[in-house]
């Protein structure tokens, strides 16, 4: 699969080639993996919360979330914005909420991420997150005995969560690794030519030590033609780095023993080993090389990409795995979406025509618009209407595609675009290019640049 690029990077200038761990450097099959994390946050909710027996019975429904949408917290509505911050889609529970009343909510409103009543759903992790929220709700719409929405949302939130730290996610994921996890030679592959090249290579992850070195003993080690093991490849490893905060401030690294798993305290740069928490400072001051000649790989928008942006001046790279499928929907849907476009002009021309007609009238004139136009528009919205039906039936069923909300780009495309120099379908795809490529972006076209 093809690299897309947001901005100039010329690999040959990068020294160090920096990954995150879950759903980047290894895929996660998101059904299996999110099902997973649904079933165990549901059990918890019953068993931890006192939440109603149903709730632990609910099947995952993959489709009913997507990465980038925002939870309305104050309202219990599930949300799709565009790059403009202004709602296109929303549900409460499983129910579109109506033009009308979405109108009614949210027509004067621009969202504001850094407002507490909504929180992003932007990574891979999030997809059983916003399915899990939203059965709730449909159940506390049916008159299930639930919390109100603020606290039903910020339940699930801290339940998931702890699934993730306490370890019980991930000893379920150690116990069966071949149904969850998927093995990549090629990324493996990638890996040892960027290492060819002179590249140093390192992992900056959240997760511990223990899981980080099963998943890589599983995913990766099978295929090294060069090396013996992922140790041998990657020269420093850094484990539970608290993302984003990893990026915000100064924190101490600890020092890990390979043979005992012991840490042991450590302050100032660090360039290889490895380590627990610690600061991107540090990390840059131990290679040596500005921060222009880093590039990080990641999914997750906010802890990988923009924090970065916004705190240092790596390069980014964002892994979006729930491209892959939407991007063969597109390729299957290019004579629809041409047809669209083609009838889309001539409604357009129309319009104007009566446009005209109308301005004629107004200043005295008598220009009509004949009644054979008329009923060509209601033709073509007709079909237009008909052919947009269709091309939804390509994409996820009630939440359309990614990194689009309606006609305009999504929020989450906004900030893809804004944020990260180059994105992909997964981190292997960068084996398809050579370490020294030159990423250039296509001359983005302005309205006023674009021909009729």
């Amino acid at each position: 699969m093809p690299v897309y690029v947001n901005r100039l990077l010329n690999l040959k200038k990068i020294k160090v080639v920096g990954f995150d761990l879950d759903y980047t450097l290894v895929a996660y099959k998101i059904k299996p993996f999110e099902g997973l994390t649904h079933s165990l946050a549901a059990a918890r909710l019953v068993k931890d919360y006192g939440y109603p027996r149903a709730v632990a019975n609910l099947k995952f429904d993959q489709d009913r979330a997507i990465v980038g949408l925002v939870v309305d917290k104050r309202n219990g509505n599930l949300l799709k914005l565009s790059r403009f911050g202004k709602v296109k889609l929303a549900y409460h529970g499983l129910e579109e909420i109506d033009f009308r009343e979405r109108s009614r909510l949210y027509r004067e409103r621009v969202i504001d991420l850094r407002d507490p009543d909504f929180q992003s759903l932007d990574t891979s992790f999030a997809i059983s997150n916003g399915v899990l929220f939203s059965q709730l709700i449909q159940l506390k719409k049916e008159g299930a005995s639930l919390p109100d929405y603020r606290k039903l949302a910020g339940d699930v939130n801290i339940c998931i969560d702890s699934l993730h730290k306490d370890g019980t996610l991930k000893s379920k994921l150690k116990e069966n690794f071949g149904k969850y996890v998927i093995q990549s030679p090629k990324t493996a592959a990638m890996l040892e030519r960027l290492k060819s090249y002179g590249k140093k290579l390192m992992i900056i992850t959240n997760s511990d030590y223990e899981y980080t070195r099963s998943l890589l003993d599983f995913a990766l080690d099978p295929y090294w033609k060069n090396h013996s093991n992922w140790r041998e490849v990657f020269d420093l490893v850094i484990t539970f780095s608290e993302k984003p905060r990893f990026f915000e401030g100064r924190h101490r690294f600890l020092k890990i023993d390979e043979k005992s798993g012991l840490m042991s305290n450590h302050e100032g740069p660090v360039s290889s080993g490895l380590w627990q928490g610690g600061c991107f400072e540090d990390v840059q001051e131990g290679f040596g090389v500005p921060g222009d000649e880093f590039l990080y790989l990641g999914d997750h928008i906010y802890g990988d990409v923009v924090s970065i942006k916004k705190r240092c001046d790596w390069r980014t790279a964002l892994v979006l795995g729930d491209l892959d499928a939407e991007l063969e929907a597109i390729h299957e849907t290019k004579s629809l979406q041409s047809e669209i476009d083609s009838l889309m002009k001539l409604k357009e021309n129309l319009e104007k025509e009566a446009d005209e007609a109308e301005m004629d009238r107004h200043t005295g004139g008598k220009r009509r618009v004949p009644e054979s136009h008329i009923r060509e528009q209601e033709k073509l919205n007709l079909r237009i209407s008909e052919l947009l039906d269709e091309l939804k039936t390509h994409f996820n069923p009630y939440w359309g595609e990614i990194l689009r909300a309606g006609s305009e780009e999504s929020r989450y495309a906004e900030q893809v675009e804004k944020y990260a120099c180059i994105y992909m379908t997964k981190v292997s795809d960068l084996y398809d290019h050579s370490p020294r490529t030159y990423f250039r972006p296509p001359r983005r076209r302005l309205a006023h640049e674009i021909g009729d």
